[in-house]
């Protein structure tokens, strides 16, 4: 009985070892500009997003800053599917309360956003009085 015992938390840690190991957090990235809006902006404003997206739990991490808009910010948003120059659906919207730079927050996906977003068909834009539809954007992207 202790055998068969012994064995079994054997095989439970080999497993979750094993799901351990096949779990990844993927480093991504985005450099906003008014010049990848669509269509492009004139503006002097400009940030970097940084995130991790854990493949296992679907979480996604992030961090933006931005500096130089030409007011506050009024929306920021995540929007998909979408390559560079097509514009598309928000995905996930930043609370109003949160717009100020630096940005940070985070959020489970579906399968489906995870898809998206790993194949480079998100981008992050930040919106301002004076440009509704968008001031600065960027694609979302592997970091390396």
């Amino acid at each position: 009985m202790h055998v068969m015992r012994k064995l079994n938390v054997a095989v439970l840690l080999w497993a979750v070892a094993t799901s351990a190991a096949f779990a990844e957090s993927v480093v991504l990235k985005a450099d906003l500009e008014p010049s990848s809006e669509v269509p492009p902006k004139t503006s002097s404003g400009h940030g970097d997003l940084k995130a991790t997206f854990d493949t296992s739990t679907k979480e996604l991490k992030w961090k933006i800053t931005y500096e130089g808009l030409s007011g506050p910010a009024m929306m920021a948003h995540f929007h998909g599917p979408a390559p560079v120059g097509q514009n598309a659906g928000v995905q996930i919207g930043i609370p109003k309360d949160k717009l100020a730079s630096p940005i940070e927050g985070e959020a489970k996906l579906t399968s489906k956003q995870a898809d998206d977003l790993t194949n480079g068909q998100w981008y992050f834009n930040v919106h301002t009085a004076a440009n509704p539809s968008g001031e600065i954007r960027g694609q979302v992207v592997p970091a390396n």
